[in-house]
């Protein structure tokens, strides 16, 4: 290793998407829309909230900050993609892959965290409804928000600057679309021993725990309708949480897939299109997810159209 050179490097060539010349234009477009999708379900979501009383729950105000969450989290890495599939030179800065990676933790961990806080929500409110309000109260709720927001904070900053102390060569191309801090670490040349062990670490504080949570407050809540069985009670607590259970499956399925139990036969391919699903396609789906499958929003949208249908109606 102190043979290689040492030159210090100040910017990043990311390789992008393994997409066919004659393909760019088709993915281009695709893209595109998906990612003008996102930004628009997730306004809608946060304009809804904002908009009816109804919602000005706890649910809908995690929901919120879910939607900015993932429209935040989906414009850390798109832009720059479909700027680079257009451009000749997909060179990104050294100061610049560094920020990008910082609010690609940042809100990827936020969401992370937040998805926790809504599962206690459904918790508390199938299995103590008689007490949900008096145990979702204020104070809670805003802890519940704010504590998320510290945390990713202190987390995202400690793997940057973890990054910023290394050393990198004279290879500086990223085998990505995004600066991802796994393909960084393989392109230092410095000793990375202690980046791979606070990984390690706060991987098992920042996933694995709140996945845990989250499991046992749905097995509690399975636990509590069984208890009581009516078609009823089944059918509400499917309605309450089956959004939620399903934006859950999509994040927690390709995040652990990909960084908590991979492959050693992994490809880059492989490992850019799993990184794809979770960046890009789900937060375009849970705007889907959480307006399809909900009356509550589905009647908060109805609600704002005919108040702004009733002043052209008179």
């Amino acid at each position: 290793m102190t043979g290689r050179n040492q030159t210090t490097i100040s910017e990043f060539l990311l390789l992008g998407l393994p997409i066919e010349p004659e393909h760019h234009d088709l993915f281009y477009t695709l893209f595109l829309a998906m990612y003008v999708t996102t930004i628009l379900g997730n306004l809608l979501i946060m304009f809804l909230i904002r908009l009816d009383p109804h919602l000005h729950t706890p649910m809908y105000l995690f929901l919120s900050n879910l939607s900015f969450s993932d429209l935040c989290f989906s414009s850390v890495t798109v832009p720059k993609l479909l700027q680079d599939m257009q451009s000749q030179d997909p060179s990104i800065s050294y100061a610049g892959c560094l920020t990008q990676m910082y609010f690609f933790l940042f809100f990827g961990d936020l969401e992370d965290f937040l998805l926790v806080a809504m599962a206690y929500d459904r918790y508390v409110a199938i299995c103590f409804p008689l007490h949900y309000t008096t145990v979702m109260s204020p104070r809670l709720c805003l802890f519940l928000v704010v504590l998320p927001w510290v945390l990713t904070t202190f987390h995202a900053m400690l793997h940057t600057l973890l990054m910023a102390r290394l050393h990198f060569c004279a290879d500086n191309v990223i085998p990505h679309f995004f600066c991802d801090m796994s393909a960084l670490l393989k392109l230092s040349c410095s000793d990375t021993r202690v980046n791979e062990l606070v990984i390690f670490i706060t991987g098992g504080l920042i996933l694995v725990i709140p996945f845990l949570l989250i499991i046992t407050s749905y097995t509690r809540i399975v636990s509590s309708i069984l208890k009581v069985p009516s078609a009823r009670g089944i059918r509400k607590a499917f309605s309450t949480c089956g959004s939620h259970l399903t934006v859950v499956s999509l994040f927690y399925g390709t995040v652990i897939g990909l960084y908590l139990c991979p492959a050693a036969n992994n490809s880059t391919v492989k490992e850019t299109v799993m990184a794809m699903m979770y960046t890009v396609v789900t937060p375009m789906l849970n705007p889907f997810i959480y307006s399809l499958r909900n009356r509550d929003m589905k009647g908060a949208l109805g609600r704002v159209l005919c108040r702004k249908k009733a002043p052209f109606s008179l």
